[in-house]
This record gives C-alpha cells, structure tokens and sequence, in this order.
C-alpha cells in the first residue's frame, strides 16, 4: 500500500489548557487543531477517550464504548442553555489535573444540566437525544453500571447484590426504574461527549487533519464489558477471572507485569463471529479515522497467568485469533486503517499478522540508540509501513531521556547526529521527520522541549500519571512556524 508521508502531533485532550480542571472539546481544542494546520500537520493522535476508573488511566475504563464525561467542555453546555454561568463554580488548577477535585467539579455541573436539560429544554433538542438513545446499543447498560457504581459507593460490580451481578432479568428492571434519574444523568452526558466530539473532529478533518485513536487490547475486570458480557471472557461460576492479562519477565522486569485484566474467551467471540469486536471497532471507526491497537501482539499470542499469581512469572503463551479475527473485521467493516503498536516481545509470527494486513507497526527513536547498527528502531533501518516516534505516552520526554542517559550513552546519541547536545531534541524532532517511515508523530512536550517533569506517564508507578497540562502559551505562532519548515523540508506538508 502506497502511504502519502504524514506527520504529526500526540496530545491528549485532557493535556489541553483551558478552565474546568482538565482539558476538554472547547475553544482550547480547536486552537491546539488551528495550530496542527498552521503547522503542517496532519495527524493528530490521541490517548483512549474512555470513562477512566481507578488511577485515572486510559487505559483502565469502565467501558470500551462510552466517552469521558469529563472531556465535555461546560461552556458549550451554557451556550446551550442547559448550565446557566453562575452554576461554573470556582475555577480549578490549570497546571496539572487534580482527578479528585476535577471528578467533584465537573460531575457536579454535569448533573445540573441534564436536570436542566430534561425540564426545561425544546422537544426537538430531545428528539436528538433520544435518537441517541434508541441507536446506541450499550448505552442502556453502561448507564445503569455507572448508576449502580455509585448507589453502591464504587464497590466492583462483583460486590453488588448477585441478583445484579448475575444480571437478573427482574433485577435488571427494577433497579433500572429505582435508578432512572442518574440512568438519564448517565445518557446525557453520553450524548453530550459524543455531539461535542463529533463536533471537534469534524472541525479537524475541515483543515485535513485525521484524528489517529488507541484501542487498548484488554478491558477492565470492573466494566460495564464484562458486567454485561460475562460468557465472552474467562470466567468461573462465581464471575471470578480465571486467568488474567500481562507480559513474562524480560530485561525491564524480572517477575513480567501482570496487568491483572480478563482474558478472552475466544472460542465463544469466534462462534459468535466476533460480532462484539466488531461492534467496538466500529464504534472506534465512528470517533477516529485511523486506530492504535495497543498490545497488538496478543492477537497472536497472548501472556496467560492464573488468577492466584502474584507475579507474572508462572504464566504462558497462549495463542490468539490472528488472523480470523481480522479477516471477520475487514469483512465486517471495510479497509482498517490499524497501526499495530508491536512493541516489546515481538515473534516472526506477529510481523507475520501485521504485515498480513498491511498495518504499519511502531518505531520509536528512544530504544535506538546503543545497541548496534542493526537496532531495528535506528533510523537508517526503518521501514515505510511504520510511524516513528521519538517517544511514547510511556516514555520519558526526549530531553528528560537524554539528561538521563550516562555520558557513554549520551555521546553514542551525539554520534549518531554528529552535534553536541544543545539542541538534540530537535535534532530528534527532524529525525523522526526525516525517516523514510510514512507516519512521523512527536509528543506536544517534544517540541516543547520539555523536561521529565512534562512526562505523561510512568509505567509501574501508581500515582501522578495522566496529569500533565500544556502551558497556555502553547501552541505559539513561532513554534508552528519552526515546525512547518521542518515538516515542508521532509516532504510531509498535506497537499
């Protein structure tokens, strides 16, 4: 498949400056979109949109379907007339998002306007909202799992009454009518993420830019997922995981990881025909024009660990779908435009699926560095089915890794560039530009130049994650400018 060279920028929205706590789809978002076109970008990548549960990560939500309530910008909602100004509240921390106060802020004045909304608003606006409703096949679900997490003070659905948690026809009724206030809050807030979104996505795609989105390969125990699909994953009689998610021992861990998510039972998606997978990614397909399937290697293999481990030591190579499952996708729902995220243990077997398929795989400019000429992540060695990276969401920031690295390793870097350091987070910048990969994408706090203190997340590390905000000053005209004239010098303007 031929590719037009493309590059641009990964930033979460809830990285966006602006009032609320936390980035949204508001005036900052398309500001931060006016400035991917000045500056000749195309892409614009994205971390997961999903309801985030415990540790605030997007990559642990409550749902693989529904949207982040708190991304919804307030503003529009008063322009709407469902939130009057004085109910905005006190401002919150611009810095860094405080999830705690966030949550309490936000969930709050979310409530007010879907009361307001219900009473007050015109029968044509509702038409929308319940033609929302009536299409949506996971909303009801969704709606009343997050109900219930809160009439039952955030206990894991496994806690509820086993009348719920064996989702009890009668039981199901009944809370549905108990609950139908915070059931209808739930549902609009869903309609406002999706309207909001679909809003700021098709102001992007205006100016040519795509919106590149993460689909993370596991789901979370505590979902409206599994909640609401228990015979799709490895359950035993009681609900209970009978083995669970994560990776073996390597050079970064000598007990693996053990993520601790539901594994799949594919032998029953398989039978149903993988109608659940296609049903999610075409809900994905519907929020982005291109995805990243995190861990993409567990469709060819996956790491098993029972249950009762308390490391990911003990566990196994099971073998995935492959290629049935991406056979049934792209029957299902056309071309896929997939990036396959192939990092880490990487088999023949797994190039093997990906390149089946045509998806491009992950090269990131960090791991290159160090280990030989034959570094599959050094530039003179990539491919142009790839996107290259300097860094990922996991990643240190560009500056932040080289300050870090030891002076052998440091000049290693330099040698590389043929530069002292001054300036080598640019020098990476253009080097990503410059790869024959036909994707290019740099995180915002590159080319911010940014130290480790603008770093997104520290894998393994519980707190303090996902809460870096842009500086207001952002997305200056100066930078857009410096970065245009490296993105025109490598031949990836958009036509």
């Amino acid at each position: 498949m031929v590719r037009k060279r493309k590059s641009g920028i990964l930033l979460h929205p809830s990285s966006l400056p602006g009032p609320g706590g936390i980035g949204s789809f508001g005036e900052e978002a398309k500001r931060f979109v006016d400035f991917l076109h000045k500056s000749g970008q195309s892409l614009w990548q994205i971390l997961p949109l999903g309801p985030t549960a415990y540790g605030n990560s997007p990559y642990s939500c409550y749902s693989a379907f529904a949207g982040n309530p708190l991304l919804i910008n307030l503003e529009i909602l008063q322009d709407e007339g469902d939130l009057l100004p004085e109910e905005a509240g006190e401002e919150l921390n611009s810095e860094r998002v405080d999830y705690g106060a966030t949550e309490i802020y936000k969930m709050a004045r979310l409530k007010e306007a879907a009361a307001r909304f219900f009473m007050e608003t015109p029968q044509k606006r509702k038409e929308e909202f319940w033609h929302f409703c009536d299409t949506t096949f996971w909303l009801h679900d969704y709606a009343l799992f997050m109900a219930l997490k809160e009439q039952f003070k955030e206990m894991s659905w496994k806690e509820w009454p086993d009348a719920l948690a064996n989702r009890e026809p009668e039981a199901l009724s009944s809370w549905s009518e108990k609950l139908g206030t915070a059931i209808g809050e739930q549902k609009y807030m869903q309609w406002q993420f999706f309207r909001q979104w679909k809003q700021l996505k098709t102001y992007a795609n205006v100016l040519g830019i795509s919106i590149v989105g993460d689909l993370p390969i596991f789901v979370a125990y505590d979902s409206a997922d599994v909640w609401a699909n228990p015979h799709l994953f490895h359950l035993d009689e009681k609900g209970v995981p009978i083995v669970v998610a994560g990776v073996p021992p390597d050079y970064f861990s000598k007990t693996g990881q053990l993520w601790g998510n539901p594994l799949y039972n594919w032998d029953k998606m398989a039978e149903q025909g993988y109608d659940w997978w296609i049903a999610r990614l075409r809900n994905d397909l519907s929020l982005y024009d291109m995805v990243r399937i995190d861990h993409f290697r567990g469709f060819e293999a996956f790491w098993e660990v029972p249950m009762w481990e308390k490391t990911a030591i003990n566990g196994r190579w099971v073998k995935g779908p492959g290629e049935s499952l991406f056979h049934a996708l792209r029957n299902a729902l056309g071309s896929l435009p997939i990036i396959a995220e192939d990092l880490g243990i990487i088999t023949a077997e797994v190039e093997s699926l990906r390149d089946q398929f045509g998806f491009p795989g992950m090269k990131i400019l960090q791991f290159a560095f160090g280990s030989g000429a034959e570094n599959p992540y050094l530039p003179h060695n990539h491919v142009r089915s790839c996107v290259v990276y300097t860094g990922t969401h996991d990643n240190d920031t560009t500056a932040g890794w080289f300050h870090s690295l030891k002076a052998k390793e440091q000049k290693n870097v330099l040698a590389y560039f043929d530069r002292d350091g001054n300036d080598i987070v640019w020098q990476m910048v253009k080097c990503a530009l410059a790869s024959v990969a036909d994707y290019a994408i740099i995180p915002m706090q590159d080319l911010l130049e940014l130290p480790s203190s603008g770093r997104m997340n520290v894998p393994g590390v519980a707190g303090g994650n996902w809460s870096w905000r842009c500086p207001v000053d952002a997305f200056s005209g100066r930078l857009a400018t410096k970065l245009a004239r490296a993105t025109e010098l490598y031949g990836r303007l958009p036509d």
